[in-house]
């Protein structure tokens, strides 16, 4: 369905019942609220539904359905796959319920959709506390929630998805469950991991832990003419850390932005960024380990508010930029994947474009496979590989580059790709994101879902249990 096709009297009679913002193509907000974090993503809805409540979400939901419009639901708009947009279709915005209520008693931290990284951040620290979320502000809790949910206390604390405790969720059909351990185990688990899937969450309450808000953070950068020398020294060091301390390395060319040095502008660099949430009497052990793998070019580690950490990255994932992604889950860091590592980032585009390949394991593997729908807790590794630019005439350069890189590394891959990290690609790479856990997910989606009216996602098709 086209945007001209739709009927205004429908979509006065909605607005009659709505209490936020309905925007069509003619409103002269339009081209703004249509578009997403990733610019390569660029979809034309019939109509975006930017909600002020479940209500409002609920009203919009059986719209679209009495219309036969395709749904997209936003939360953060981070995802790089632009799933937070449809073209010719509805998109359900909660970009304006931002809420988190946080209980310290009990450490319940209630969040709505829409809220960012940093909003929860913010709430949770006034009262000593701390969900584990992600590795950048911007980035929507919603989906990192449901996609799994890496993020720097996970080596300590598990994923985001291991800490969802309840949620409401709004099904195809327009009841609101209430999704809990106790009254819907089954979808708490397909939430956990699974996706958009099986309806649209319109509130989430976390398990929070106690936190002090400050970690050893920050990031050592080296050549990358030393690349080779320093990923193996990292790679023998990393094996021994203790789940309190959480590494990333970042392959990539420095930013000409004010916090990094003039002098370090456009070089090439290994970085290797840490979070380290022991006491203060851990920090300069840990400064002297993460600075003896070469020639410092720049020691940016020390204490600071956790808040200041989950910042790092920010400048590295402007909206507006265009990003393509690729990634797997890797076996380990043998000699020949670092080798290849160093090679192809050496002539990766520039200024932007770069990988990260985080260390695993810890709290994450304390959970059993199939715990939750999130499949796979043995991985070492994995690598996130980014082609991004601020010009779309550099698309095709980037793109190529990752694709490049993504295949010289499917050798050292376990077969497996972690879903927040899959980009349009079909299929088969959601069923490489959920491997084992894929027919139970089916399963549910048949029972929760039958006519996938939620298929703007990495989407899992119905198919009933036999």
């Amino acid at each position: 369905m086209t945007p001209a096709t739709l009927d205004r009297r429908a979509i006065e009679t909605l607005r009659s019942r709505f209490h936020g913002e309905l925007v069509t193509p003619e409103d002269s907000a339009y081209d703004d609220r249509r578009r997403i974090w990733n610019r390569m993503i660029d979809r034309r809805p019939a109509l975006i539904a930017r909600v002020a409540s479940s209500a409002d979400a609920r009203h919009a939901l059986l719209f679209a359905r009495e219309h036969g419009l395709p749904i997209a639901i936003r939360g953060g708009g981070h995802n790089v796959s632009g799933s937070a947009s449809v073209d010719g279709g509805l998109v359900i915005d909660h970009s304006m319920r931002r809420g988190v209520r946080v209980d310290r008693a009990t450490r319940r931290v209630e969040v709505e959709p829409g809220a960012l990284l940093g909003d929860v951040d913010a709430a949770t620290a006034r009262d000593g506390l701390v969900v584990p979320i992600g590795i950048n502000t911007t980035t929507g809790i919603a989906g990192l929630t449901l996609g799994g949910g890496i993020g720097w206390l996970m080596r300590a604390h598990g994923l985001t998805a291991d800490h969802l405790l309840e949620a409401d969720l709004l099904t195809a059909g327009g009841d609101v469950v209430r999704v809990t351990a106790d009254e819907q185990p089954e979808l708490l688990w397909g939430l956990r991991g699974g996706g958009g899937n099986f309806g649209i969450v319109t509130r989430f309450v976390f398990e929070a832990v106690p936190f002090d808000g400050s970690v050893f953070g920050g990031l050592v950068l080296y050549p990358m003419e030393e690349g080779g020398a320093v990923l193996r020294r990292y790679r023998d060091w990393a094996e021994t850390l203790p789940r309190t301390v959480t590494t990333i390395v970042a392959l990539r060319s420095v930013l000409p932005i004010a916090t990094m040095p003039a002098e370090l502008h456009g070089r090439r660099v290994v970085g290797i960024v840490v979070c380290g949430i022991g006491g203060p009497e851990d920090d300069d052990a840990l400064r002297r380990e993460i600075t003896g793998f070469g020639t410092v070019l720049l020691d940016a580690v020390g204490r600071k508010p956790f808040a200041a950490q989950q910042a790092l990255f920010d400048a590295s994932v402007p909206a507006g930029n265009g990003y393509y992604w690729k990634s797997h889950y890797l076996e380990g860091l043998p000699d020949a994947a670092i080798d290849a590592l160093v090679e192809l980032h050496q002539r990766a585009p520039q200024p932007w474009s770069y990988s990260l390949v985080p260390r695993l394991g810890g709290a994450i593997r304390d959970l059993p496979d199939d715990a939750t729908a999130y499949p796979f807790r043995d991985p070492p590794h994995l690598v996130n590989i980014n082609g991004i630019t601020d010009n779309p005439a550099d698309d095709d350069k980037a793109i190529a580059w990752v694709r490049e890189t993504f295949e010289a590394m499917a050798p050292f891959s376990t077969g497996g790709v972690y879903v927040n990290f899959v980009g349009n690609e079909g299929e088969d790479r959601v069923r490489a994101a959920y491997g084992p856990a894929y027919g139970r997910l089916a399963a549910l989606k048949a029972r929760w879902d039958p006519d996938n009216v939620f298929s703007v996602n990495q989407n899992i098709r119905p198919v009933a249990s036999s």
